[in-house]
């Protein structure tokens, strides 16, 4: 079994990571786009020829599926991605967790970037799946981009600034980009209230790694020999895993599968 995940950045190390926890034997191909990255503020058509060539690049690896690891691409590409790839290949794109989280009811935060906060797109998430539950949508002003350099003074900010803007009373967090799951134990410290319940907070990236397995027709076997390979691809060149990677759990637990082959 071969799966793809594809990202302007290391996003999507959530998301891999937890495919290779379900499935240590699969071989992973990253496909990132360090010429173009951030993806947030190009034009959606600007950002679907980006993602499209991403893509492509790792579909020539032949994977059996490939993962959007990237809300901000997901939102704006997926059509055109399944439109190219499908049904070939299963493109599994990534949406926050708004209906899981609004079925624990409380109060709902949405932390997401400054372009997608209060875009018609989350707006229609929360509509659909959120009706009747409290909502707070909170701008994460440089949050992914301090991730992405694994910049800690910058992230600790960020990540406070964000706090700020959380009431007291919210009860769960949906991490709205990829980029957050990687820092989700600093929001929940940040977030957290003395006397209050243990917050709760939903990322995506284990529902998107399971998505992909359902589309394969294939059951998690976490216990299998962890012999499944990494292929890295830097705007379409093999490479290895950006050094900021390896600041996160995530990075080093990729850092230690068997080299590309």
């Amino acid at each position: 079994m071969k799966i793809a995940l594809m990202d302007s950045g290391i996003g999507l190390l959530a998301a891999t990571a937890a495919v290779r926890r379900l499935r240590p034997d699969a071989d992973l191909v990253l496909s990132l786009d360090p010429d173009g990255m951030p993806w947030g503020p190009r034009t959606p058509q600007d950002l679907t020829e980006r993602a499209l060539a991403v893509a492509e690049a790792a579909a020539a690896h032949r994977p059996d599926a490939l993962i959007v690891g990237c809300n901000t691409a997901s939102v704006h590409a997926l059509t055109a991605l399944r439109a190219r790839l499908e049904p070939g290949l299963p493109v599994v794109g990534t949406v926050p967790a708004i209906k899981p989280a609004a079925a624990g009811g409380g109060h709902l935060a949405i932390w997401a970037t400054p372009a997608t906060t209060g875009s018609p797109y989350q707006r229609d998430l929360i509509r659909r799946f959120a009706d009747g539950v409290p909502v707070t949508e909170v701008p994460c002003w440089g949050l992914a981009e301090a991730v992405e350099r694994a910049d800690e003074t910058a992230i600790d900010a960020a990540v406070a600034a964000a706090a700020e803007l959380t009431p007291d009373d919210v009860t769960t967090v949906v991490l709205g980009c990829t980029h957050y799951e990687l820092v989700a134990e600093r929001i929940r410290t940040a977030v957290q209230r003395p006397g209050r319940p243990p917050l709760v907070l939903h990322g995506s990236a284990g529902a998107v790694a399971a998505q992909a397995l359902r589309r394969l027709g294939a059951q998690p076997a976490p216990q299998a020999p962890a012999g499944g390979t990494l292929t890295v691809l830097l705007s379409g060149r093999e490479g290895a895993l950006p050094a900021a990677a390896l600041a996160y759990a995530e990075g080093r637990l990729l850092q230690t599968a068997a080299p590309a082959r």
